[in-house]
C-alpha cells in the first residue's frame, strides 16, 4: 500500500483504529477552556470529532496519509532563510504551506485516486476522504497510525521528515491491520514553546488558539486584539516560528509535486505593494490558493497590522501606504489602519 501511496505523491500512509475515546476528555477540556476561540464549528461538532463512526457510519478503520509540502527549490538552510525574513519588517511573510496551491484541493483529489487504486486491488469498499475539512482528529489519527508523534507545539513530528507535511484521511468500512505508533522524541526541548511570539503554546501539547498568529490571521473573523498586534510583526498569513525552530525540521522533505512551489506574488513581496491590491487583484493573485478564503478585508486587516509594525521599525513608505486606505469602505480595515497610524502603534 505504501507503493500505491507514493504513486499519488504521498510520502507515507498508515492505518488507525476508530476508538479515540482516550483523546475525548482532552478535546472537551480544550473546548471548555475556550481555546478554540471563534472556531465555533469545533464546539458544534463536539464529540463527533473523536468518534469516526458517528461522522461516517460504517467506518471501522482509517487510512492516514502524509504529504510533504516544502517547495521543490527549498534551500538546505531554509529555516535560516525564513528567520531572516522576520528581520525585514517591510517584507510580507506568508506561511510556507500557503505559498502554493490550496492543499485541500491537492490532497482531496489524490486521496480519492488512492482510494480508487486500492479498490482495484481489494474490490469495492465504502470510503470517504478528508483533509482539514471536517470534524476529524487528524493529528491524533496520524500519531496513532505511526506517522509521527505529537510535538509540544501540537503538530505531528517525524524523525525523518520533521513536521512540514499535510495530513489526510480516508475513512473506510473494511477492517485493516493497525500501524504501530512511534515513540516521542522531543525530550526536554522546549524551543517551540519558548519562541512563540504570542506565547500561544500554554503547555506542552496545549495551544490557546486565541493567541496563535495563524488563528488570528486566518480563522479569526474580527478585529485582532490590540495587545497582540505588535507581536505579529510582518506575518500576514499564518506563522511558522514553532516549526522553524524545531530541530527535527532539518530533516523536512521537499514536495515531489509542483503544486506547492511558491507563487511569485506571495513570496518576498513588500507589504505596501500587497496593501495596494484591489479586491479584483486579490482574487486574481490568490486564485487556487488557500489564502483566498479569508477574503480581501481580512487580508487588508492583516497587512495593516504588519504595516503598523513596520512604521514602528522606521520603514520608509509604510505610513504613506497606510494613509492611502484611511477611508477604506470596510470598518474593520479602517480601525486597523487607524491603529497602525496611531501613537499607540508607533511606540509599541
Amino acid at each position: 500500500m505504501q507503493a500505491m501511496a507514493r504513486e499519488f505523491g504521498f510520502s507515507q500512509i498508515g492505518i488507525a483504529g476508530i476508538d479515540l475515546s482516550s483523546a475525548e476528555d482532552g478535546l472537551m477540556q480544550w473546548l471548555a477552556q475556550g481555546f478554540h476561540g471563534e472556531m465555533h464549528y469545533m464546539a458544534t461538532h463536539g464529540t463527533r470529532r473523536a468518534r469516526p463512526a458517528e461522522l461516517v457510519p460504517g467506518t471501522v478503520s482509517v487510512i492516514t496519509a502524509r504529504m510533504d509540502y516544502l517547495p521543490r527549490k527549498t534551500p538546505a538552510d531554509w529555516q535560516a532563510v525564513e528567520f531572516a525574513r522576520l528581520e525585514r519588517p517591510s517584507e510580507a511573510i506568508v506561511s510556507v504551506y500557503a505559498r502554493g496551491r490550496d492543499y485541500h484541493k491537492v490532497l482531496r483529489n489524490r486521496l480519492a485516486k488512492l482510494a480508487e487504486r486500492i479498490a482495484e486491488e481489494v474490490g469495492p469498499f465504502g470510503h470517504r476522504a478528508f483533509t482539514d475539512s471536517a470534524p476529524v482528529m487528524e493529528a491524533e489519527l496520524a500519531s496513532r497510525s505511526g506517522q509521527g508523534w505529537r510535538g509540544k507545539h501540537t503538530l505531528v513530528l517525524d524523525r525523518d521528515a520533521g513536521s512540514m507535511f499535510f495530513l489526510g484521511e480516508i475513512y473506510v468500512d473494511m477492517a485493516l491491520p493497525e500501524s504501530a505508533p512511534v515513540t516521542p522524541h522531543c525530550g526536554s526541548c522546549s524551543a517551540c514553546i519558548d519562541i512563540c511570539p504570542t506565547q500561544a503554546i500554554v503547555a506542552p501539547q496545549r495551544l490557546d488558539a486565541r493567541r496563535c498568529i495563524s488563528y488570528l490571521t486566518i480563522e479569526h473573523p474580527g478585529p485582532i486584539p490590540v495587545e497582540l498586534r505588535p507581536l505579529i510583526g510582518n506575518r500576514i498569513y499564518g506563522c511558522d516560528d514553532c516549526q522553524l525552530v524545531c530541530p527535527w525540521n532539518k530533516f523536512a522533505k521537499k514536495s515531489a509535486l509542483p503544486d506547492f512551489d511558491a507563487r511569485d506574488g506571495l513570496t518576498g513581496r513588500q507589504l505596501a505593494e500587497l496593501f495596494a491590491w484591489t479586491e479584483d487583484e486579490f482574487l486574481r493573485h490568490t486564485e487556487g490558493s488557500p489564502i483566498r478564503r479569508i477574503g480581501h478585508a481580512r487580508w487588508l486587516r492583516n497587512i495593516a497590522v504588519a504595516l503598523g509594525n513596520a512604521v514602528r521599525a522606521g520603514q520608509p513608505g509604510s505610513r504613506e501606504a497606510l494613509a492611502a486606505r484611511i477611508d477604506d469602505p470596510d470598518a474593520m480595515v479602517r480601525e486597523h489602519v487607524a491603529w497602525a497610524l496611531s501613537s499607540e502603534a508607533s511606540v509599541g
